[in-house]
C-alpha cells in the first residue's frame, strides 16, 4: 500500500476517467483473475491502457494477460481519493495568522539593530515574566531554561505545522518516477518519456509548496524565540549579569563573562544556549515521538 497509493494519487491527478478506468480494470481482473485489453476495450481508451501499464499497477501475468499489483491496496487508494476534498490549497498555503505572525516576526527583527525597541520588547515586556525567573536562579540555569522552552515550542510546531508524511510521499514520487523514466528509456517508448517530463514539471511546482510549507513553522517558531533571544541580549549587554558563580564549558573552559567571545566572534552565553538547545531538543522529540525528517 505504501508504493501503490503514490501511483493511485498520480492517476487521479489525471482526471477523474483515469480513476474509472482503474476500477474498471480492478472489477474486471478480480472477475476473470487476469484481464486482457479485449475484456474493458467498450470502456476505456487505449491511451488509458497504456497508462495503467506505465503506472506499474497493472502487470503483465507472465504472457496470461495481466493482473492489478496489490489490488487490495488500489481500493484502498480508489476510496481515499474519492473521499479525498479536490482543493488542498488551505492546508499548504499560508492562512492570514500565518502572514499576520511573519510581520510580526519581521518586525521583532529590529530589536536586534535598534535599542529602543529592544528595551521595550525585552526590558518593558518580557523581563516581567522572566525577570522573577533571573533573580532565583544562576545566569547559566535561566540560558538552560530557555533552551528547554525553546525547544520544547519549537518541536511541537515543527509537529502540528509540517505534513512530513507528505513530504515522505513527495520522495516516493520522484524516485518512482525515476525507475519509470528508466523503464521507458529502455523500451526507447519517446511518448512516455514526453509524458513523464510533463509529470517532473508538475512535482517540481509541487516541491516549491513544499519549501513554503517548510518555512511556515518557522515563522511561528522565530515569533517564539527572538523575543527570549532579545531579552538575554538585553540581560547580558544591558540590564548585567551577576558574575558569580562562573561557568565552566566545555572545551573552552572557564569563563569570566557572559559578554567574552569564546569561539571566534561568538560569546559565551549563545554558545551555552546552543549548547542546551542542541542537546535538549533531541531528548524532547524524543519523548515526544516527533519526526522531523521525511517520512512515507
Amino acid at each position: 500500500m505504501a508504493r501503490t497509493a503514490p501511483k493511485v494519487e498520480r492517476l487521479a491527478e489525471d482526471g477523474e476517467a483515469m480513476t474509472d478506468a482503474l476500477s474498471t480494470v480492478l472489477a474486471a481482473a478480480e472477475e476473470n483473475g487476469t484481464v486482457t485489453w479485449s475484456d474493458v476495450s467498450d470502456d476505456l481508451t487505449s491511451g488509458e491502457w497504456g497508462r495503467l501499464i506505465e503506472s506499474g499497477l497493472l502487470i503483465d501475468a507472465d504472457g496470461e494477460g495481466f493482473v492489478i499489483d496489490d489490488p487490495d491496496g488500489v481500493r484502498e487508494a480508489l476510496e481515499e481519493s474519492d473521499a479525498a476534498p479536490s482543493d488542498d490549497d488551505e492546508d499548504s498555503g499560508w492562512s492570514k495568522w500565518d502572514k499576520l505572525a511573519g510581520l510580526a516576526t519581521l518586525g521583532l527583527f529590529a530589536g536586534y539593530s535598534m535599542t529602543s525597541v529592544r528595551d521595550v520588547i525585552a526590558g518593558d515586556f518580557i523581563d516581567i515574566f522572566l525577570g522573577p525567573l533571573n533573580d532565583m536562579l544562576p545566569f547559566y540555569a535561566v540560558i538552560l531554561v530557555l533552551a528547554i522552552i525553546t525547544g520544547t515550542t519549537s518541536t511541537i510546531l515543527q509537529d502540528n505545522l509540517m505534513d512530513m508524511s507528505g513530504m515522505g510521499d513527495h520522495q516516493e514520487k520522484m524516485e518512482d518516477l525515476k525507475e519509470r523514466r528508466k523503464a521507458a528509456k529502455e523500451r526507447d517508448d519517446q511518448e512516455a518519456l514526453d509524458r513523464l517530463e510533463e509529470e517532473q514539471m508538475e512535482l517540481m511546482t509541487d516541491q516549491m509548496g513544499m519549501f513554503k510549507q517548510q518555512f511556515r513553522p518557522m515563522v511561528w517558531i522565530m515569533l517564539v524565540n527572538i523575543p527570549l533571544f532579545l531579552w538575554l541580549y538585553w540581560i547580558v549587554f544591558g540590564a548585567g549579569v551577576d558574575a558569580s558563580p562562573v561557568i565552566t564549558l566545555p572545551i573552552f573552559g572557564e569563563v569570566e563573562a557572559w559578554s567574552n567571545s569564546v569561539a571566534g566572534p561568538v560569546q559565551a552565553w549563545i554558545v551555552w544556549y546552543f549548547l542546551c538547545s542542541l542537546s535538549f531538543t533531541q531528548i524532547i522529540r524524543k519523548a515526544l515521538n516527533v519526526e522531523t525528517t521525511p517520512t512515507g
